[in-house]
């Protein structure tokens, strides 16, 4: 095996895309073994064949419709009225603005990159330094994969088994956890810097603001509501979310027809990109499998760990480090099935252990070098990749805290699930 992980993190230094680093040492792994490149090919194509990855492009295809159909501008603009008289409120909005569109994309970069654009020009032009609002920005688009629907979640459940349903809603309650947390510390920084707030909304104002966004708010609750009472599942749940975005985007006519050839290609290419990981990760995950891998390293870590909140406190460490080095969703594909059987082994929920390991990968989307959410900032602001790493750190730290705060607390992923379902 280690000539197998040689490969891999040698490919990785040449900087070669993670799929292919994957595929590649595979490849040369069974050829040194002497084993079938036909089966490794065959477990790469079985990988992206399930029904349950259709959900993965049409969430991402309902994001990318409500992001060019306007459905960002009246999210925002209800939240600014909804908590912008709180001091820090363009802030406090960028917040709220982002756990609202975590349900209905799912994406950490979808956020960053569509709503991300309207918040950073709204909080300059309202007087807050810009590394300030793109680092608000940037925190606070991490909430997209944790609340539903979340392709993380899927992803994560595709590869242990876990139900998608209870993964969504088990995310409800961390990504409010971590949501409140980002708003403590922005209430703090925004009275000793002295942000502006604006005027309290009259009840008027406020009920007009939420009548032009309820269709849009609407859209979690159809989600949810359809999974949850079992009128569809997660996949069909995904379809329904196109349907309305579409028909949304038409009846407010920001969505325009010539608009949709775009959006099919944006999505086909963010989609396809994504199953090519899951594909390739397929083969590099069977390898280790059939290897015993997943089993020996169980042995190794119960031989040191005795107890639970150890093994909590040495996977976050490890899940940490993986998110600042490798793509969030190869991530989970790779090592789902090796922690699977330790996690099992000290008695983890694997429910809990899932959004935990969510929320470790999506952290690392806010760390170079491979940050996702960072290069999204760099697109949509005039700031540097250092600058904006600079002002995400006190940011960082409070998802840190919010980590914790999921990882020693479990009834805040179990609690929602065991209710309802």
């Amino acid at each position: 095996m280690g000539l197998l992980f040689i490969l891999f993190f040698g490919f990785l230094l040449m900087k070669m895309p993670v799929a292919f680093c994957m595929i590649c040492s595979s490849m040369i792994y069974s050829m040194v073994q002497g084993e079938s490149i036909q089966m490794l090919l065959s477990r790469a194509v079985a990988g992206s064949s399930s029904f349950t990855l259709l959900a993965l492009g049409f969430f991402i295809l309902a994001g990318n419709i409500m992001n060019r159909g306007g459905v960002t501008d009246r999210i925002f603009g209800f939240c600014e009225k909804l908590v912008g008289w709180i001091p820090g409120g363009l802030g406090h909005a960028n917040i709220v603005a982002s756990v609202i569109f975590a349900g209905m994309s799912g994406s950490a970069v979808a956020d960053a990159g569509g709503l991300g654009a309207i918040e950073i020009k709204a909080m300059k032009d309202a007087g807050y330094d810009e590394e300030f609002a793109v680092a608000v920005t940037g925190a606070s688009s991490c909430i997209g994969p944790i609340i539903p629907p979340s392709i993380s979640a899927v992803v994560f459940a595709v590869a242990s088994g876990v139900s998608i349903g209870k993964m969504f809603i088990g995310g409800i309650l961390p990504g409010l956890v971590m949501a409140l947390t980002l708003m403590v510390y922005v209430y703090m920084i925004s009275k000793k810097r002295n942000y502006p707030k604006t005027p309290l909304p009259r009840a008027g104002e406020l009920g007009r603001s939420l009548i032009q966004s309820f269709p849009a708010l609407l859209t979690p609750a159809i989600i949810l509501g359809g999974i949850t009472l079992g009128l569809c599942t997660p996949t069909e749940a995904s379809v329904v979310a196109v349907v309305y975005a579409i028909i949304l985007g038409f009846f407010t006519r920001d969505l325009k027809l010539r608009d949709i050839p775009g959006i099919l290609d944006d999505s086909v290419v963010l989609t396809m990109g994504v199953l090519f990981i899951v594909s390739c990760a397929n083969s590099f995950g069977y390898i280790i499998t059939t290897a015993q891998m997943p089993q020996k390293l169980a042995e190794v870590f119960l031989s040191v760990i005795t107890n639970q909140y150890m093994a909590l406190i040495t996977i976050n460490i490890f899940l940490l480090l993986v998110g600042m080095l490798m793509e969030s969703l190869s991530a989970l594909v790779i090592l789902v099935p090796i922690l699977m059987p330790v996690i099992t082994a000290v008695g983890i929920d694997p429910l809990h252990f899932g959004v935990i390991m969510i929320l470790n990968i999506t952290i690392g989307m806010l760390t170079p070098p491979v940050g996702m959410v960072l290069f999204t900032l760099t697109g949509v602001s005039s700031k540097s990749f250092e600058e904006i790493t600079r002002a995400m750190l006190p940011f960082l730290a409070m998802n840190l805290i919010a980590l914790l705060i999921v990882t020693f607390c479990p009834p805040l992923v179990t609690f929602l699930p065991n209710l309802w379902m």
